[in-house]
């Protein structure tokens, strides 16, 4: 919580659930991946938050983008960035997409497979690509499932094929899981990348740039990692292994960047029981999974909560939304401690909830408007 943030809710009282961003925080964040990475370029994750105010202060700063679809484009070119600051990152494009991309001036496109190789050689010739390889995500809060990417001995021939097209095989990249607490975690899909490159290198094929993907986490409940130490990390590991030919490098933060920067404004709509003999209270709120907190879906992330009540006893509670949906309970499997003297009425914060939250709360479910958001 900023004093930028309190000072808003107080004087503002806006109503209903919305999110609040203190671009002083992204500010902050920004600098710190550039200090922590200077040799690596920052390519911000704009499906964490694509609000104007965010994209325009990261443009003026320096960043580029990494986009996954033509609106996410054509919001960054909107917000000052040019077209060779800009990745067509998503290795699901429909063809009039990667057509649409290239008549932009987009000439970065991700894939990861030769399908979607042959699209661009159609619609985009010359353009440059790079492959995405399959990565365990051990040590994520939220690993990335099998969707996205290949196994390493396919994206030789992924590549090898984009390069007999006519297109530039231009590199490699790969997501270590978001929210991921271990900062050796790049280490070994580094070393396939390495082994990647030395592969086509021994083909006539030299490939340029590693995309070291997200990942990098917003402190919850739990502490995490300061960034610097991903960044020594990081650069460790691609000395170790691409020895003294340094590949380009880029990183793709999304919540690292703006996750810590937002607080939703909730409030309590209901305390109850399912019988007389409960110990554990159910407390529903006016927002939950379809209203921006899709993120808590198997308890994968667990927001930091803050009341006004805070600092006298407390008890587990079972915590809900709002919609007639029997999947939209934030956290039952383990149950969040919530104090005892809390009142329907209450407002409750909910910290780090910048990145990944008015993105998903897209369509009015239940009639229940999309999540507001102010950017300060």
């Amino acid at each position: 919580m900023t004093a930028r943030i309190r000072d808003f809710l107080a004087t503002r009282r806006p109503e209903g659930p919305c999110l609040v961003v203190d671009l002083d925080v992204v500010r902050d964040n920004f600098l710190t991946f550039r200090r922590a990475l200077p040799d690596t370029r920052i390519f911000y994750a704009v499906k964490a938050n694509p609000a104007p105010e965010i994209l325009s202060l990261l443009a003026e700063l320096g960043s580029s983008f990494d986009c996954a679809s033509i609106p996410e484009i054509e919001m960054a070119l909107a917000a000052g960035a040019t077209p060779d600051r800009i990745s067509f990152g998503n290795t699901i494009k429909k063809e009039a997409d990667v057509a649409r991309a290239r008549r932009l001036g987009i000439d970065l496109f991700a894939v990861d497979c030769e399908a979607e190789v042959e699209k661009i050689a159609r619609q985009a010739p010359g353009a440059r690509v790079f492959c995405r390889i399959l990565c365990d995500g051990a040590g994520a809060e939220w690993p990335l499932s099998r969707k996205f990417g290949c196994e390493p001995e396919m994206a030789v021939d992924v590549l090898e094929h984009a390069h007999r097209l006519g297109l530039t095989a231009y590199g490699v990249s790969f997501h270590v899981g978001s929210q991921q607490g271990n900062t050796e975690a790049w280490d070994g899909a580094l070393a396939s990348s390495a082994q990647l490159f030395r592969t086509l290198a021994e083909r006539g094929i030299h490939l340029k740039m590693v995309n070291l993907g997200g990942g990098f986490p917003t402190r919850y409940l739990k502490d995490v990692p300061a960034t610097e130490a991903y960044g020594r990390s990081i650069s460790d590991a691609v000395r170790r292994h691409f020895g003294n030919a340094i590949p380009e490098t880029i990183i793709e933060p999304g919540r690292g960047m703006v996750g810590g920067a937002g607080i939703i404004k909730a409030e309590v709509v209901l305390i109850s029981k399912k019988q007389a003999g409960d110990q554990i209270r159910w407390v529903f709120l006016d927002i939950g999974k379809f209203g921006g907190l899709a993120e808590t879906m198997d308890e994968s992330i667990r927001y930091p909560i803050r009341t006004e009540r805070d600092g006298g006893d407390t008890a587990p509670c079972i915590l809900a939304g709002p919609t007639c949906d029997s999947a939209d309970v934030l956290y039952e499997k383990t149950p969040y401690a919530l104090p005892l003297s809390l009142e329907i009425g209450d407002e409750v914060l909910i910290e780090g909830t910048g990145a990944y939250t008015t993105t998903y709360s897209a369509v009015a479910f239940n009639g229940f408007e999309p999540l507001r958001s102010y950017v300060i």
